[in-house]
């Protein structure tokens, strides 16, 4: 997720208001060894010096007390409205209240249903209204239709319950298993791999463990509650460091400060881990694994992991981009694909400078899927890119025999505020 809403980073300041659990909640700050710059009320400052860190030079501990939720509507006599979300095919329920979506509810609860973008973008969370009535609020045409809403579908992370609600859509049992957690971090590496992109390594706090499933992401948290996302680029394994690749977004209330001010040691503070992007191990079906721009993030994620883990199975990595210079990491899968006969890399630009000399595949990145893959009824796809990239590949993958529930995907959706 790269300078994104609802996946990527901008700002300066961590916020009164934190996000937990993809939820909107003001925390209950109990006494602790605070930092300098932490208040008692909220949290002043999530970049700073190294003031407040141990004689080791440690990142402070994070602060794990409760949150309480913030309802959002009320009726007359002031009492929170709220309806009665049931879910097939399992038959859990949750409750939403008026104006919350969905999918914040369901998280709020416990209950880790499909979403990726969180902005009505990508489509992930794509689901039927079985009995009842939503607004669906701000869902984007490309990834919502106006036939598809007809037929009683909707976005759960945009649509709200109106009434009591019946809706079908698969739960991810897994990743309701790991907590998500708000963490202080420090600082640790600002390498630049490209013009614009760096690469950022966080160190957490010696007395933390972080857990998270391979191509999950983490919000940073911002000043007066703003958050941007990005995709974890370094495997599980690694608990204590956290890898991000971030992609310089002109105006990016973040970006601009990753590229001019901030420095090693600075402390930001973040939650996670979040999406149901991630490798699902228990699968046999071969992986095609595409990555436009920074989307490479993830998927080095999942590779990692699957190295790691010793997963067999056959992975083909396509990685899109414009010219040579944005292929930033191209030695990594290179060596990967050298040392793995179940690993391939086929990278993909779309317009080659002058001077790359490129003798690889050119155009767009999933119609090289497309021209290696004439039948995609047996394989496994996990996309990460732009929401016209995402769109593009489940729409042409699917003619081409994908099966729907075998596409995992995460869109990039960009902002400068």
């Amino acid at each position: 997720m790269q300078d994104v809403v609802g996946q990527s980073g901008d700002a300066l300041q961590a916020a009164p208001v934190v996000e937990i659990g993809q939820h909107r909640q003001r925390p209950r700050i109990a006494p602790f060894d605070r930092p300098a710059g932490i208040a008692q009320q909220g949290i002043d400052a999530s970049i700073r010096d190294n003031a407040g860190e141990d004689a080791a030079g440690n990142v402070p501990a994070a602060d794990n007390q409760d949150f309480l939720h913030a309802g959002i509507v009320a009726d007359d006599q002031g009492e929170i409205m709220s309806y009665q979300i049931t879910v097939q095919p399992s038959g859990r329920a949750f409750s939403a209240e008026a104006g919350e979506t969905l999918l914040d509810a369901g998280l709020r609860q416990g209950l880790i249903l499909p979403y990726g973008c969180k902005d009505g973008a990508c489509g992930a969370c794509k689901g039927k209204v079985v009995s009842g009535t939503v607004d669906h609020g701000k869902s984007q045409p490309h990834a919502l239709t106006d036939e598809e809403k007809a037929a009683g579908m909707t976005l759960f992370c945009c649509a709200s319950a109106q009434t009591d609600l019946v809706i079908e859509c698969k739960q991810l049992s897994l990743a309701s298993d790991i907590p998500v957690k708000t963490l202080p971090s420090r600082i640790e590496k600002l390498d630049k791999l490209a013009p614009d992109v760096i690469e950022m390594h966080l160190r957490l706090p010696a007395n933390e463990r972080f857990e998270f499933l391979a191509g999950q992401y983490i919000d940073i948290l911002l000043k007066d509650g703003k958050k941007r996302s990005y995709s974890l680029a370094s495997a599980p394994r690694d608990e204590n460091m956290l890898e991000l690749h971030i992609r310089h977004v002109p105006g990016g209330l973040f970006t601009e400060q990753v590229f001019s001010t901030l420095k090693v040691r600075d402390i930001l503070r973040f939650n996670g881990p979040h999406g149901s992007f991630y490798l699902r191990e228990d699968s046999p079906k071969p992986m095609i694994l595409l990555a436009g721009g920074t989307g490479f993030a993830p998927v080095k994620s999942i590779v990692e992991h699957a190295i790691a883990k010793n997963i067999s199975r056959p992975m083909f990595i396509y990685w899109g981009a414009k010219a040579r210079v944005d292929l930033y990491q191209n030695a990594l899968p290179e060596k990967w694909a050298a040392d793995h006969a179940n690993i391939k890399y086929i990278p993909v630009l779309t317009e080659p400078a002058a001077g790359d000399e490129w003798p690889g595949r050119t155009g767009f990145v999933h119609q090289a899927v497309l021209a290696d893959f004439p039948d995609l009824s047996g394989h496994q796809v996990y996309a990460c890119g732009s929401p016209l990239m995402i769109e593009a590949a489940k729409r042409d993958f699917a003619a081409q025999g994908m099966p729907e529930e075998e596409f995992f995907a995460d869109a990039f959706t960009f902002s400068t505020t």
